[in-house]
């Protein structure tokens, strides 16, 4: 058992922040995180500059777990969305996120093309049809540590009773954790950790429906993961916002208005010491 499934457990809380480029995962990985969480939305735009709305296909995103995978030492979950089809595109999509080095992957019930959580306009499939696909990812995967992590959308269209009778269907058909998105009180977050035994996730969007609340909150509520997909890309953004603004007005960075990574600092982190070591290991002067 991978040592975050055994945190998985009530009194404790894996934080996973939002990584959603190379850099982003760069700045992560130092800190030491139980684990990390590939946020979609984050991906998406980074990588098409595009909103996540279904435009994004499995080789965009795959890709995308493969260059995570490449520069992190710390574990993630990555959003996998609907799985991009029906059970045999499940099948495909776990197959390849496991062999592109995630250490578990995100699977929705809504309808193609589907909405970013938070969003207007979400719509789920039959919940037959999502618990098959909950039974596919976990006979598909090769390893039991591989995390399935089911996601229902039901809630803001549907109703809470919905959302939960839901998630009672994926436990059974075999997820590791459950993910009732955008519960929109703490007594509807108290509700669903009174209604499953299985692990819980709650996705703390900052300025979206569910509340955000501290970490001993989350643990006292009874779940075993927080996910922060957009705290790190919103305040990259905020931050670019403001350069780029003062860029245009000043025409100079000499009064910014937020601060600057040490150029050398970040050279180092983005992995240019490395680069710097092979040139010194293997420098032949050319008077030689």
């Amino acid at each position: 058992m991978t040592r975050v499934k055994k945190m998985l457990r009530q009194g404790e809380l894996v934080v996973a922040p939002g990584i959603f480029d190379g850099i982003s995962a760069r700045m992560a990985d130092p800190f030491g995180f139980d684990m990390l969480y590939m946020t979609g939305y984050g991906a998406v735009a980074s990588h098409m500059g595009m909103p996540d709305a279904g435009i994004a296909s499995y080789t965009d995103m795959v890709g995308r777990v493969k260059m995570m995978a490449d520069v992190l030492t710390t574990p993630f979950i990555a959003d996998g969305d609907t799985g991009y089809g029906g059970l045999l595109n499940v099948q495909h999509t776990v197959r390849g996120y496991e062999d592109a080095g995630a250490a578990g992957i995100q699977i929705e019930d809504q309808e193609f093309p589907k909405k970013c959580g938070h969003t207007p306009g979400r719509k789920v499939i039959p919940i037959e049809d999502m618990a098959q696909k909950i039974e596919v990812a976990v006979e598909t995967r090769n390893s039991s540590d591989f995390l399935i992590v089911a996601r229902t959308d039901a809630r803001t269209n549907y109703g809470l009773d919905e959302a939960l009778r839901r998630g009672e269907a994926f436990a059974e058909a075999g997820a590791d954790i459950l993910f009732i998105e955008s519960p929109e009180s703490e007594a509807e977050m108290e509700k669903i950790c009174a209604s499953f035994d299985a692990p819980l996730l709650v996705n703390v969007v900052d300025g979206g429906s569910t509340p955000v609340l501290s970490k001993q909150a989350y643990i006292d509520l009874g779940y075993q993961i927080a996910i922060y997909p957009g705290t790190g890309f919103m305040a990259a953004a905020e931050a670019l916002h403001s350069v780029y603004g003062t860029l245009k007005r000043t025409g100079a960075s000499l009064d910014l208005d937020v601060p600057l990574r040490d150029f050398m600092t970040l050279s180092g982190e983005l992995g240019f010491k490395d680069v710097w070591d092979f040139d010194q290991a293997h420098h032949r002067d050319i008077a030689e």
